[in-house]
């Protein structure tokens, strides 16, 4: 059995990107950049009005009012290179390519068209009103380095770079494997005896994709050696990474250990901490299978403590800052925590901690309301309220 932080270590040193593909960048989205993005072309390309209005040049401005000719109309899209005629405006329009000789456009607001002739007739100010070329980047400025998530805003900054295709990580293929005879779909369990709803493994499934994994398959097998063998065999040939729930401890009916054809290479066999101390993860072959413990709350504990940086690593991202600890202050009294590292579920409220009333790690209920993990080291005494703790985000 290791530490926390040993654990951690080693799955943020296993934690490497699967390979990488090209892929149309419409398909981009949430995808991990391999492979950076510069800009083709400056933006904006040419020198372009800021404001509805009309282009001048400074030499034909005049003591309020006074008016001028207009020559054209500039719209955005509109080719670069047209010209503003000596005394002579042009309508102008936001984003629109400003014509060569124009030294300003005066807003709409302080102009009035009659025909074929703009009265400029309120004051204009100092303002010039003009966005210069490459005023935003420059032509091969870089955009979006590579391990940057496409998330919604820098997808934005990357379509700004004009590229058909992107270079991004491979996703990692998971695959979940929920064992237990006590266990039922949601909506069965009910209608048989002794029966629970398995629910831990929607929350893995979810929390698989919101950090970039493919979830390839999800199952639940009762605790059946020989189909969890045949499960296990194929999950290995589909998935990158294999995630067992329960079955993790010692008992004559945890299985999970004991499925696989070939002996687990263990990365670590147990961790010291509390909820948490069956969670496993191990090597077969090319695979990676980690062992998540059956109780609800120890389970999403443990996936958010280990699976998220293992899922950020092996899709690109940099998994050490999956795992982040802040200061925050608690409002109630800490328990002392006993020889194992132990994370305790609370919420944040009104700028500091409040320890969920339950932490039992079967519980549920408040798990959708918990959104932070307090960390007390080995040999923490009780604590009062008010003391600073460190916590991770939940």
């Amino acid at each position: 059995m290791i530490s926390f932080d040993e654990a951690l270590a080693s799955v943020v040193a296993i934690g490497q990107p699967l390979g990488v593909e090209t892929i149309p960048f419409p398909e981009a989205s949430g995808r991990v950049l391999a492979k950076a993005v510069s800009a083709r072309f400056a933006m904006p390309r040419t020198d372009v009005s800021a404001m509805d209005g009309y282009a001048v040049r400074d030499a034909d401005l005049c003591a309020l009012p006074f008016s001028l000719p207009i020559a054209g109309e500039s719209v955005a899209g509109s080719p670069p290179g047209q010209v503003l005629p000596a005394r002579a405006a042009m309508r102008i329009f936001t984003g629109a390519p400003l014509p060569e000789g124009a030294d300003r456009v005066i807003v709409q607001e302080s102009a009035q068209r009659d025909g074929n002739v703009v009265t400029f007739h309120r004051s204009y100010g100092p303002g010039r009103h003009i966005r210069k070329a490459g005023s935003d980047f420059r032509a091969g400025e870089l955009l979006m380095p590579a391990g940057r998530l496409l998330d919604w805003k820098s997808l934005t900054t990357a379509a700004a770079g004009d590229r058909g295709e992107v270079s991004v990580f491979l996703r990692p293929r998971v695959a979940i494997i929920a064992t237990g005879d006590e266990l039922a779909d949601p909506g069965v369990a009910g209608t048989r005896p002794g029966a629970i709803p398995e629910s831990v493994s929607y929350g893995i499934a979810a929390l698989t994709t919101q950090q970039g994994g493919i979830v390839v398959r999800c199952e639940r097998l009762p605790d059946q050696p020989a189909r969890l063998r045949i499960a296990a065999a194929q999950a290995l040939a589909d998935a990158d990474l294999l995630i067992m729930i329960g079955g993790a401890s010692v008992g004559d009916r945890d299985h999970s250990r004991s499925v696989f054809e070939q002996d687990l290479d263990y990365v670590f066999p147990k961790v010291a901490i509390k909820p948490g101390k069956p969670v496993w993860l191990a090597r077969v072959g090319r695979r990676l299978v980690l062992g998540l413990p059956g109780n609800p709350t120890s389970a999403l504990v443990t996936a958010r403590l280990f699976l998220v940086p293992l899922l950020q690593g092996l899709s690109g991202r940099d998994p050490g800052e999956a795992v982040v600890f802040e200061t925050m202050i608690c409002s109630d009294p800490l328990p002392d925590c006993g020889d194992r590292e132990t994370f305790l579920r609370a919420r944040r409220i009104d700028g500091s901690l409040r320890l969920a009333v339950s932490q039992d790690s079967s519980g549920q209920l408040e798990l959708a309301t918990c959104d932070a993990l307090i960390r007390l080291l080995p040999g923490t005494p009780a604590l009062p309220a008010g003391t600073a703790v460190s916590f991770l985000p939940f």
